[in-house]
């Protein structure tokens, strides 16, 4: 509620006198439709004055009688657009104006610096979709219709304030029927500014895989269904970049996909029609379907139907689908065409490793050996930016990747930090600017490990500060000096002379998990992932911690395996097998007669070579982390012994373990953890050897994998008692890569509810490395701002 004191008034006093007052309304309300809204009020409410969009936000200068501008004060905040998210509003008062009756909107004007904030990408609404597919409609089939409501913003502004001159429109002058519909108030279309039409906007084209422009028989849409029926891969422009595109129902097309764009097994997006289409798909609950069809419109993972005609290669190993439903234009004119196959393949469109294709000249550069027919689009896209990615866990949804319709919608912290830049993880990374007490995570980059990718980190920094118009006075990196976000920060220490903080990598996933929620008291946390570099100089990854959101004591952890080959473990996760069986057996473990039947198929030469590096120590370091003991359990039961993408293993386990149908009533408890020097081990060692006799006995595969679910939950939660039997702590935080189990998350949220705490994990943040970020900057902000710069122990 605006506070109206500063006008002087009381609420029934007569004879009313006019007053007037200045607001300056900050937060993503610029794209969104506030100023028609606003001018829709002030008329409903008898108001004079004016509305303009400025960098420091949007002013608003009213004046009326005192009732009147009351009420309109209370509707500004009580009725605002729904895709409006008002962060502040300042006010002052200002003398009244003769003459001002009437109430206009002012041209857009720049002054120092920017308070306003860009919207996010959003669906079609349905009154373009309506309009869309309305014959006697002026844009009827025409892949470009938008309005106040819907429609391409972040990824096509290249600077504020968010007017058609700062946008890739700019180059697409109005025709006179569009220009109406945005210089009228009353209209759906008021200053919406990627409005146009078949007459005067961006068109779509047809062009072979060496981007010759083919000449159509039928409309490109129609060319594209034909390809897309026969087999072929289409890439095709979009909203934030290019999307490979085939028929999900055709297994021989997946196959081709795979195999031309090297992807041989990590699960592809699909995209149907509508909500009835993916209720035949997938389990659908009214969330999920909500979710689906929220303004965002992400890739939702869902559990698949046997009965779904899909093609079984989609997903392998996997008992869930990323599906999503169109949210462009175009998409939704795909599914209206005839022949249209019901379910579409939607993978990015880049090659494995390197960043989203967006220019039609780089894409057929690029993808041109991959993709049979490009369709094409001539509206520039300034900001690439992916699908994002949610999952349901806790009867919510979680984002695992953070990308269109999300970003760049800001994450508001408990207090001001220093203008900064946080370079965040080297895998799934993202990097978060913080102007005052906005914390702003840029879209997912990806993996740093190549050139390219670190080309679009780079420019993305770039466009983001010139978007917000801050400069950072400290840059945050990774206590790990190899990944290339932390080279970076080297860079930028270096030639800029910024002040360079370091931030262990856990310690950064707990505190972005306290920063989305504002919690500013020490916290336990649960923290479990694949790898993230320990102050004591080991490989951590499965760890409970003390934290503060300026330090941390390590309390827990599991029992550190050896890491045979280094990085080689994570992609060969049979080397993990060995490992756990060193750890449990020592070398007798290794021997034929004691090796389970999945490991027996490695060559007895790889097996000694491993033996070796563990005994001697040489390239075998130790770890404790999560997502290497779930590589060690997939290949101990034969689910996986190389995978093909980060993660796999651990996804094919718990796939295995939601397969169990059974009760755990003769579930064991877990061993005491040993404590030394008041650090709790977990030890896996007892569990690995009562895994292997049960699988001997003949214990199925997904009761198996069940139980080690069951040991991990049982066993973090003891620690958390005993933690909290000496400390008033009563509040826990969960993060990590591997925190995106349903299994693992919902078992300890249920288990450490029961026992009375209160449980935080991340929502809009991912839990994986895309939430590091966040953390770091809260870390380093306030270290930097308390003069404590270390990095935790």
């Amino acid at each position: 509620m605006i506070d109206l004191s500063c006008l002087g008034t009381e609420p029934h006093s007569l004879p009313q006198e006019r007053k007037g007052v200045e607001l300056t309304v900050q937060g993503t309300v610029q794209g969104v439709g506030f100023r028609p809204f606003v001018y829709r009020l002030a008329r409903d409410f008898k108001i004079g004055g004016s509305i303009a969009n400025t960098s420091q936000g949007v002013v608003i200068q009213a004046e009326g009688l005192a009732d009147d501008l009351d009420n309109f004060l209370q509707a500004l905040t009580e009725e605002a657009p729904p895709l409006a998210r008002i962060s502040s509003i300042s006010q002052r008062k200002i003398p009244t104006v003769a003459d001002r009756q009437a109430f206009t909107i002012l041209e857009s004007r720049n002054s120092c610096a920017t308070q306003t904030m860009i919207p996010a990408d959003i669906a079609l609404c349905d009154d373009c979709r309506k309009e869309l597919l309305d014959p006697a409609n002026r844009r009827y089939r025409y892949p470009f219709i938008n309005c106040t409501n819907c429609g391409p913003r972040f990824t096509i502004v290249s600077s504020i304030p968010y007017d058609r001159p700062c946008t890739s429109m700019h180059s697409f002058p109005m025709c006179r029927s569009c220009q109406a519909e945005y210089d009228d108030p009353d209209n759906r279309r008021f200053h919406a500014q990627p409005n146009a039409c078949a007459q005067c906007g961006p068109q779509i084209s047809w062009h072979a895989s060496t981007g010759e422009k083919l000449d159509c028989h039928d409309a490109p849409v129609t060319e594209t269904i034909k390809a897309l029926r026969d087999g072929h891969i289409v890439a095709i422009r979009g909203m934030g970049g290019f999307h490979l595109v085939v028929d999900a129902g055709s297994e021989s097309a997946v196959a081709l996909l795979r195999k031309r764009k090297q992807r041989r097994s990590k699960p592809l997006a699909i995209m149907v029609a509508d909500l009835e289409a993916a209720g035949l798909i997938c389990q659908l609950s009214p969330l999920a379907g909500a979710t689906l069809t929220s303004p965002a419109h992400p890739i939702v993972l869902l559990p698949r139907k046997e009965t779904a005609s899909l093609a079984a290669n989609l997903a392998p190993g996997m008992g869930e689908i990323g599906i999503m439903l169109p949210y462009t234009p175009l998409h939704h004119l795909l599914f209206a065409t005839p022949g249209c196959p019901p379910a579409l393949v939607m993978t990015s469109g880049n090659r494995n490793g390197e960043p989203l294709c967006t220019g039609n000249e780089e894409a057929i550069a690029h993808l041109g050996d991959i993709a049979d027919f490009f369709l094409l689009h001539n509206r520039e896209i300034v900001t690439r930016i992916d699908d994002s990615v949610i999952r349901i866990m806790q009867g919510r949804p979680k984002v695992l990747r953070r990308a269109r319709g999300y970003v760049p919608n800001p994450i508001p912290l408990t207090q001001s930090l220093p203008p900064l830049l946080a370079c965040g993880s080297g895998l799934k990374n993202t990097f978060c600017l913080v102007r005052d007490n906005m914390a702003f995570i840029s879209q997912h980059i990806g993996d740093l490990a190549n050139l390219e990718s670190l080309a679009f980190f780079k420019e993305s920094i770039y466009h983001f500060q010139e978007l917000l118009e801050t400069r950072p006075q400290l840059v945050v990196c990774d206590l790990h000096p190899d990944y290339l976000s932390s080279r970076h920060g080297q860079e930028l220490e270096r030639e800029l002379g910024l002040p360079r903080l370091l931030v262990q990598h856990h310690h950064a996933h707990a505190v972005a998990v306290m920063a989305e929620h504002g919690l500013q008291d020490k916290v336990l946390a649960i923290i479990l992932d694949g790898t993230g570099l320990g102050p004591d100089g080991t490989i951590w990854g499965g760890e409970i911690l003390e934290v503060t959101r300026t330090d941390f004591i390590r309390r827990g952890c599991l029992a550190p395996l050896p890491l045979p080959g280094g990085d080689a473990a994570a992609e060969q996760p049979w080397r993990m097998g060995l490992a756990a069986l060193y750890h449990t057996f020592g070398e007798a473990g290794l021997q034929p007669s004691c090796l389970p039947a999945a490991l027996l198929g490695i060559a007895e030469e790889k097996r000694s070579a491993v033996l070796a590096m563990m005994q001697s120590g040489f390239n075998s370091p130790l770890t404790s982390s999560c997502g290497r003991l779930f590589d060690a359990i997939a290949a101990l039961l034969g689910i996986r012994l190389d995978s093909d993408f980060e993660g796999q293993a651990a996804m094919e386990v718990e796939a295995l373990a939601q397969q169990w149908r059974g009760t755990e009533e003769h579930k064991q408890r877990p061993e005491e953890p040993v404590e030394e020097n008041g650090l709790f081990i977990m030890d896996s060692s007892a569990f690995i050897e009562r895994m292997l006799r049960d699988l001997q006995a003949g214990k199925s595969i997904p009761e198996l994998a069940m139980e080690f679910h069951s040991w991990l939950i049982d066993s973090l939660v003891v620690i958390i008692r005993k933690l909290a039997g000496s400390s008033d702590i009563r509040t826990v935080v969960l993060s990590g890569g591997c925190l995106q189990n349903r299994i693992i998350m919902e078992g300890l949220f249920q288990a450490l509810e029961q026992d009375g705490f209160q449980v935080f994990t991340g929502q809009e943040v991912p839990v994986n490395d895309g939430g590091i970020s966040l953390g770091q900057a809260v870390i380093g902000g306030l270290r930097y701002v308390s003069g404590n710069t270390h990095a935790g122990h």
